[in-house]
């Protein structure tokens, strides 16, 4: 079992029964590859092809999409590892290359989400100031940013992940082995801490500000702003159910669960029940690739226009 062998010298004192996820993980992961793969292709040729004008959300929406993308082409060869019982085939370096991808892609889709999130909370609650920091140049150079630290702090990954026989079985670890856990909890916090728990703050942030101007009836003395009130009602809508309902059941689960595996004093049907709810988790951050593309089509009329043409070819 990846949860519980780490080494011929030392093994975890509980015993994990997980069998459901070998049926789990691949039924939910190739789901969201087929449906999420299609939808996120499509976006990004409306996208790169189909929109004249590029805005800061533009900026931000094309590289949460090229995040969702890359993400889901590390599905198959989980789907293909879990489908096997916990058997990779593919080497120890590319078990590494594909934690590294996996969890790199993750933290790029909060960071995108948050700075749309921020995006919108300046254009609505500070519009003129807005006009100073929402320009194309600092959307580039904000994303440029982005990517440099997501791919400076999920670096560790690479020297965590490791590759160890389970029997005949050559096991990829989704953590690491049990030599080098304490140090990676102490990674895995920081990286928790910094990428989604302040990401989350700020959406939470910036939606309940937004939804408290929006609700300001000073706001709909325009003819046109109940519709854009309801068109941002609706992309708040979307952004916080992609954090409540597939990062923070996740984030949450799993730092339990590598709580009770790192003080390994409790009783095990406690440890087996966090790690069963970490493993039901884990499809839910999944989902975030297909509930991304909603996004993209409730951020302008010229992406619905696109997708309508493009129907009608």
């Amino acid at each position: 079992m990846e949860c519980y062998i780490s080494s011929n010298l030392q093994v975890y004192r509980c015993t994990l029964k997980e069998q459901f996820k070998y049926i789990l993980l691949p039924v939910s992961y190739t789901l969201v590859f087929v449906f999420g793969l299609g939808l996120n292709i499509t976006a990004m040729y409306i996208i790169l092809f189909r929109t004249k004008h590029w805005k800061p959300s533009t900026i931000y929406m094309i590289n949460l999409n090229v995040c969702d993308t890359l993400y889901i082409l590390t599905l198959p060869f989980l789907i293909y590892y879990y489908a096997g019982k916990n058997d990779w085939p593919f080497g120890e370096h590319m078990c590494k290359l594909i934690r590294f991808l996996f969890y790199t892609n993750l933290y790029g889709s909060i960071l995108f989400l948050s700075c749309i999130s921020l995006h919108r909370f300046l254009g609505i609650c500070h519009p003129v100031r807005s006009l100073y920091w929402m320009d194309g140049q600092r959307a580039r150079l904000v994303s440029v940013g982005i990517w440099v630290i997501i791919l400076i702090l999920q670096a560790p990954i690479l020297y965590f992940s490791r590759v160890r026989l389970n029997g005949n079985d050559l096991v990829c670890h989704d953590t690491t082995i049990k030599e080098l856990f304490n140090d990676f909890l102490v990674y895995s916090s920081v990286v928790t801490f910094l990428l989604f728990i302040i990401p989350f703050g700020v959406v939470l942030v910036c939606n309940g500000l937004m939804v408290k101007k929006l609700l300001d009836p000073g706001v709909l003395r325009e003819p046109m702003s109940q519709r854009s009130k309801l068109k941002s009602v609706k992309m708040i809508i979307i952004v916080l159910l992609a954090f409540m309902l597939c990062f923070l059941p996740f984030h949450l689960n799993r730092s339990i669960y590598y709580t009770f595996r790192y003080l390994d004093k409790h009783d095990c049907n406690i440890i087996r029940l966090s790690n069963n709810a970490y493993k039901v988790t884990r499809p839910l951050v999944s989902l975030n690739s297909c509930i991304d593309p909603i996004l993209y089509f409730m951020a302008g009329q010229s992406f619905r226009n696109s997708i309508n043409k493009k129907s009608r070819i």
